[in-house]
């Protein structure tokens, strides 16, 4: 189950990356370099600018070409120009709990929902200032669900759409949720500890769901991407070459691809780890569960 490198992106930090299977294209962005970016075998690499980071992406059904943004500001439609750059349309703004905050983690229920969280972008501040929305079709506003997180991560739904899953991946925490969740209203409930990642190599990042109902996470600063079962048992870990994987997604023509993206950290020796902020590909053993478009 040996990594193979699919792009030496060298993105700082590679997030949010989702296989479009209409293309057999794997997209995904670059935070602070504020891109999105795709990946095709046969095409190579493409890069789109937008003049606000990108943190999470989600592609809209009906709509080709066109995806759901979180974003510094709020949420955005984002529309690639032949030119290199993104046009971007507001659809809901946030009020921030502070200055300098942005979207991270986001990704889209069974039902077309959007979900996404926002965080301080001064990490080492540990502020629970951390707030996850819910986005709707139709809506003129970002619905808040939950608050008091420091950096929500590793969102995820079960294949049938009934448990929800949330990390927070701030050094303190590290700790992933597991909810119950309403498919009709959007609603999650019955909040409880799913993994308590403290005692486990890597912090939890990004996440995928497997047609077991398993949950990938990747161990960020461990070099490994973590399997759960839907019990909270660690099932498997595999590793890449590089400390900081960031997220994963499940690809390929039978979705039984995981890709994996990565940050490269600045100011640091890297000559341990070469290839970090690199998209990887893994031969997982088992295929994943598509994943939804935005529903509006």
């Amino acid at each position: 189950m040996q990594a193979e490198l699919v792009l030496d992106a060298r993105n700082g930090t590679g997030e949010s990356p989702v296989w479009l299977a209409a293309q057999q294209a794997l997209y995904w962005v670059d935070i602070p370099a504020r891109t999105l970016n795709r990946w095709h075998a046969g095409e190579g690499h493409a890069t789109w600018q937008a003049d606000e980071m990108i943190a999470c992406i989600a592609p809209r059904a009906g709509q080709p070409g066109e995806w759901i943004a979180g974003m510094e500001s709020g949420l955005f439609s984002l529309r690639p120009r032949a030119d290199g750059t993104l046009a971007a349309t507001p659809l809901a703004a946030v009020a921030h709990a502070a200055p300098g905050m942005r979207f991270n983690d986001g990704r889209c229920d069974r039902q077309g929902r959007f979900w996404a969280g926002t965080m301080l972008l001064d990490m080492a501040a540990g502020a629970r200032i951390g707030r996850l929305y819910c986005y709707g079709a139709g809506n003129d506003s970002a619905a808040l669900k939950l608050d008091d997180l420091i950096v929500p991560n590793g969102l995820a739904f079960s294949p049938d759409g009934r448990t929800m899953y949330l990390s927070d991946s701030h050094p303190s925490v590290q700790a992933v949720w597991a909810f119950d969740y309403d498919t009709d209203t959007g609603t999650p409930r019955n909040r409880r500890l799913f993994v308590d990642m403290q005692p486990l190599p890597g912090r939890p990042d990004g996440a995928a769901m497997d047609i077991d109902g398993c949950y990938w996470i990747c161990g960020n600063d461990a070099g490994l991407v973590h399997r759960f079962t839907p019990d909270g048992r660690l099932d498997r870990s595999l590793a890449v070459p590089v400390k900081k994987p960031a997220m994963c997604a499940f690809g390929g023509p039978n979705l039984d691809t995981l890709f994996v993206t990565s940050i490269r950290p600045g100011g640091v020796d890297l000559s341990d780890q070469p290839l970090a902020g690199g998209v990887f590909a893994l031969n997982p053993g088992v295929a994943g569960v598509p994943e939804p478009a935005f529903a509006g």
